[in-house]
């Protein structure tokens, strides 16, 4: 059976905050706990659907992929998959939930080294540098490793000692009631190591903050939405931990000419009133330079015109798509005195043939059938 939408599971809107995440889940995982539903199949199974729902929706990282691309953006074996009743990250979000009950916080997990947080930076590029690709340099704020304590956070000369209130485990558990929770030792927070005298320049933390300069490589054919994963270019990892991602989100300016829509550009060009009535031959802007464009004699206002292969090639591979001009006659405005005369003349020798305005005639002929119909 597919899965249900995540939003879903918990109850709440698409664009819903952390906090109403947590407030949604706290409520389904006290109704539906096993030890509040023995033997009961069904809460058992919305219980740990609530909780793979929550592990993904609140992460931001994996948010976001989800809001992308769905169940598909968070596949398990991606690294991305709901940690279940019995995942690794189960007693973190269950330590968070019932810490009202027990006090503390949510920890940072079961002591000792963690993965550094992966970082998004947005990446503003216009057109021609999405079509064609580009190489930019950005600048990122992130957490490193202290130079002085190599990322240990203690004094140069001294250690860390083990926590002597959860024996290095970073987790405590705790029993009240039917409930036994295990939860992050309120000594340490989950580091396992407590730090008696921290180091002068990182203040035990392990990790500074610091502005990186990165070259970002930019496939030609890239689109909005689209992301660039930079490895191990996030916040180091704290107690020696491995450093996370940078993802470059790209977002694609407007253009004052082009309109794309995936592979195909659109663009409006407009005419004049002689070219369109008597024909011509017009130069338009294409991301290669400057093309012709023979306009057929009669051409009337919005005819869409295609010059293939003028489009985009799309990142993933595939032919480039197609340049889709569509003309707009403009009416002459500012007329002297003679251009006036000369109109009058050609509205005159019009008036009364048909033919000449086909479009005008099967409209008018439409509406004398209306009105014929009332």
């Amino acid at each position: 059976m597919a899965k249900r939408d995540y939003y879903e599971v918990l109850g709440v809107e698409r664009g819903s905050s952390e906090a109403d995440l947590k407030k949604a889940y706290r409520r389904l995982a006290m109704k539906h706990h096993p030890d509040r539903n023995p033997d009961d199949k069904a809460s058992e199974e919305l219980f740990k659907e609530a909780n793979e729902a929550y592990e993904v929706l609140s992460d931001a990282s994996k948010r976001a992929a989800y809001d992308q691309y769905g169940h598909a953006g968070v596949d398990p074996s991606m690294g991305g998959g709901g940690a279940g009743f019995g995942g690794a990250n189960f007693s973190d979000i269950f330590g968070d939930v019932f810490s009202d009950f027990f006090g503390g916080g949510r920890g940072g997990g079961r002591g000792g080294a963690q993965r550094g947080s992966d970082l998004r930076y947005t990446l503003e590029l216009n057109l021609e540098e999405a079509v064609r690709g580009t190489t930019v340099n950005i600048r990122v704020p992130t957490l490193v490793n202290c130079a002085p304590c190599d990322g240990s956070g203690a004094k140069k000369g001294s250690s860390p000692s083990t926590c002597p209130t959860c024996g290095g485990i970073g987790q405590v558990r705790m029993q009240q009631g039917f409930f036994s929770v295990q939860q992050t030792c309120p000594r340490c927070h989950g580091q396992g190591k407590i730090i008696t005298d921290p180091c002068d320049s990182c203040h035990g933390e392990g990790r500074v903050e610091e502005y990186k300069t990165l070259s970002v490589k930019v496939p030609a054919g890239v689109d909005t939405g689209d992301r660039i994963r930079l490895s191990g270019e996030g916040e180091a990892g704290s107690q020696g931990g491995p450093t996370g991602d940078l993802y470059v989100v790209i977002n694609v300016r407007e253009h004052p000419i082009f309109q794309r829509d995936g592979k195909h550009l659109y663009c409006e060009v407009p005419i004049s009133y002689t070219d369109a009535a008597l024909g011509g031959e017009l130069e338009v802007p294409t991301l290669d330079g400057r093309v012709k464009l023979k306009i057929p004699e009669g051409t009337q206002t919005g005819k869409q015109f295609r010059l293939r292969g003028k489009g985009v090639a799309p990142v993933r591979g595939g032919g480039a798509g197609d340049l889709m001009c569509r003309v707009a006659v403009e009416t002459p405005v500012n007329l002297s005195r003679r251009q006036r005369e000369l109109l009058e003349e050609l509205r005159v020798s019009l008036d009364g043939d048909s033919c000449h305005s086909p479009k005008a005639n099967g409209w008018f002929e439409g509406v004398k059938r209306f009105f014929g119909d009332l």
